[in-house]
């Protein structure tokens, strides 16, 4: 037989029917490299072969017998067909039992040997195996099986489809598949202790003990994490080689502007600074991650980076990822600027989709339109554009862009970069991403780790911490009693109902999806101002509105025209209402730790005690832990890493890096494999920076930035 290769489609293979590829390809499963790549995610221990004897109760075990008898009968009782075989060894009989399995009878035939392996049942004080795998054998020795007597392993499974059947189309493939070219150093399969590739795959699929099985799986989670590591070093050095404005900062100047605030920066916000002018002084771009806690003072970080850029003749583009905190930043920059001199202050623009205003000096703001402000940009009389996506579109050109500003998006490519700075021909702009939301070690080391990382660590002085606590059912009037009490002393509250999500397997879509957050904010909003607090002023804002209505509406609220706001996870990123001291969350368990964290960040901005109340209806052992972990945190660091930890990598991160592979997830647990990945990346590429003598890797290395999507 001729060798299967790993690209040969499985509608090619006589050995795998039309029924088979069609279950298949509900895993995504297409090809043999797919299919060979579909990894056990446990295995079931059967390689004892016990003696019928020996079987206890409770146990799992796998017998080899001859069938006796087999038979079936009809149980009117559970209305189902119950198949019976006895079965027996030298050591004597016991019976095995399946349910709804009519067709075994004709597999199983008296006088033919048999392996069964599956749990030891008690019923009436004789044991019995329940719904056993069986296995036909012959009496030869040596003859592999693939369902019992060894370790077998447990598959991802779909309907239709179980890891019997998957073991039954891997094996023989593996038997007649081609030799897997090794793309792995050996000298990092040697420092690592990692098996080759075709002795890898072999043994996560069918391993003979444990230690095979383990070894197999490190080697394709080092390999899924080497390929990261060495994606993000390539990407550095590719950067490393473009060109960008050299931006010097003038230092008695910056003193200066610092006087003019009206607070003193903390001393991480002073470092992070320090870090971000070094790298604006440099010819090579900067792509760095500016990231800290919610309200520990990054955007007037940003601000000053942006002053210093224009300071030196150069443009910023500042984007958010909505329009509601693309105005904020707008707000906030004109407080910073309207301190300053009025000749060193820079025209300042906000740009989106339904807004284009330009702030030019103390208290004068001006709407223009759309086609002045676009001009205004490109001549470069603009000094600090500010804008959602609106700031990519081909229409806008900058005369000299230096700097651009990223919020709330850590990923913004090249290419990104390169459609802001088209009008400055081969010449990068620097990068600064803002992050809220803080990131662990292990992520830094992989997912960002092409990204220079600064970290705000301390809160601005005078803040008070916020009072968390969980609410459960019969504590709900309490807390609703507080709420008003607050209002009445002329605070503000959010509420935030429950992000709804799409059910797995559902036909639910996107839109759909709108649909249902819409009726869960509106029937919360019904219920808090017409039965809750209907002496209140309570107002809703989500998704679905216009972006004039949200900006109303937080203009209203931030001028406490309303005591309520009820919204959607809108306002998670970036909103500053100081005189909002309740953070009132329902459905807290729906919502991932560290949105939890963004959302308990919107209060606490003011002179006033602040609270967070986590209201759940569960209480569930899995609640209690998670709710538990954002009580106790002393910081979103510590958070972060529980998150990771509770939820995994995949939530953690989002559907946006939904590229990532499954074991590169997985890996991102262990630490210790990120930094023996990390580390043997970056001593191949000193020694050899474009992988020259390592084409494998090379053409590897490009396949893997194909399928992965972390922009």
């Amino acid at each position: 037989m001729a060798a299967i290769k790993l690209e040969t489609s499985l509608t090619s293979l006589l050995s795998i029917g039309p029924r088979f590829v069609n279950r298949l390809s509900k895993l995504n499963i297409f090809t043999v490299k797919d299919l060979i790549s579909h990894f056990p995610f446990r295995y079931e221990d059967f390689s004892q072969i016990y003696k019928i004897s020996e079987l206890e109760p409770g146990s799992q075990a796998t017998i080899q017998g001859v069938i006796k008898e087999i038979n079936f009968r009809r149980s009117w009782r559970r209305r189902m067909i119950v198949t019976e075989a006895l079965i027996s060894d030298d050591s004597g009989s016991i019976r095995a039992v399946w349910f709804n399995q009519p067709y075994i009878r004709n597999i199983l035939r008296p006088g033919r040997l048999v392996n069964l392996a599956g749990k030891v049942a008690l019923d009436e004080d004789e044991i019995y195996l329940s719904h056993p795998t069986y296995e036909m054998v012959n009496n030869v020795g040596n003859q592999e099986t693939k369902h019992t007597g060894r370790l077998v392993p447990i598959y991802p499974e779909t309907a239709g489809l179980t890891s019997k059947g998957l073991r039954f189309l891997i094996q023989p493939i593996l038997k007649n598949l081609e030799k897997i070219p090794e793309f792995l150093p050996q000298e990092v399969l040697k420092n690592e202790r990692l098996p080759e590739i075709n002795r890898a795959i072999k043994n996560i699929h069918f391993p003979e003990e444990v230690r095979d099985a383990e070894a197999a799986k490190k080697r394709f989670v080092f390999e899924d994490l080497f390929l990261l590591q060495l994606s993000n070093l390539e990407q550095k050095l590719r950067l490393a080689k473009e060109r960008s404005p050299v931006i010097q900062t003038e230092i008695e100047k910056l003193k200066n502007t610092l006087t003019t605030l009206p607070f003193e920066l903390t001393l991480s916000q002073k470092k992070s600074l320090w870090e971000i002018i070094k790298d604006l002084g440099k010819s090579s771009p900067m792509n760095r991650l500016l990231q800290g806690d919610v309200g520990s003072g990054k955007t007037v970080v940003a601000t000053l980076a942006a002053q210093i850029t224009s300071s030196a003749g150069y443009q910023t583009a500042f984007m958010a990822p909505t329009e509601v905190l693309a105005r904020q930043h707008f707000e906030t920059l004109k407080k910073i600027f309207n301190r300053i001199e009025r000749n060193e202050e820079p025209v300042t623009a906000l740009l989106t989709a339904n807004s284009n205003k330009i702030f030019y000096e103390t208290d004068v703001e001006t709407e223009v339109k759309k086609a002045e402000l676009q001009r205004k940009i490109a001549s470069g009389e603009i000094k600090i554009a500010i804008g959602t996506q609106a700031l990519i579109q081909k229409s806008i050109t900058f005369q000299n862009l230096g700097l651009v500003i990223v919020d709330e998006q850590h990923r913004f490519g090249v290419e990104q970069r390169a459609a802001l700075g088209r009008s400055s021909a081969g010449i990068v702009p620097h990068l600064l991403s803002m992050s809220a939301t803080p990131i662990p070690r292990t992520l830094m080391l992989t997912i960002f780790g092409d990204l220079d990382i600064s970290t705000i660590t301390e809160l601005p002085s005078g803040r008070k911490k916020i009072i968390t606590k969980v609410v459960l059912p019969a504590e709900r009037n309490n807390a609703y009693s507080f709420i008003r009490e607050e209002v009445l002393k002329g605070r503000q509250v959010f509420v935030i109902c429950p992000r709804i999500a799409a059910p797995e397997n559902s036909n639910l879509t996107t839109s759909d999806v709108v649909k249902l957050e819409l009726k869960n904010v509106t029937e919360e909003y019904e219920k808090l101002s017409k039965k809750i607090f209907p002496d209140l002023k309570v107002t809703m804002l989500h998704g679905q509105m216009k972006p004039k209505e949200k900006e109303k509406v937080m203009a209203d609220f931030r001028d406490r025209k309303i005591d309520i706001l009820v919204s959607t996870s809108v306002i998670e990123v970036g909103v500053d209402v100081p005189n909002a001291v309740i953070m009132m969350i329902e459905g807290s368990e729906r919502f991932g730790l560290a949105q939890l964290y963004q959302f308990r960040g919107r209060v606490g901005r003011g002179e006033h005690q602040s609270y967070c109340f986590l209201f759940t209806d569960s209480t569930g052992d899995a609640t209690k832990k998670r709710l538990k972990a954002i009580l106790e945190a002393k910081n979103g660091f510590e958070l972060a890493e529980n998150d990771l930890a509770i939820r995994g990598p995949g939530q953690f991160l989002g559907e946006s890096q939904s590229g990532m592979p499954d074991l590169a997830m997985e890996g991102l647990k262990n630490m210790e494999l990120v930094k023996e990945s990390r580390e043997a990346a970056i001593q191949l590429i000193r020694k050899d920076p474009v992988l020259k003598n390592y084409p494998l890797l090379k053409a590897k290395l490009n396949k893997f930035q194909k399928t992965i999507h972390l922009e």
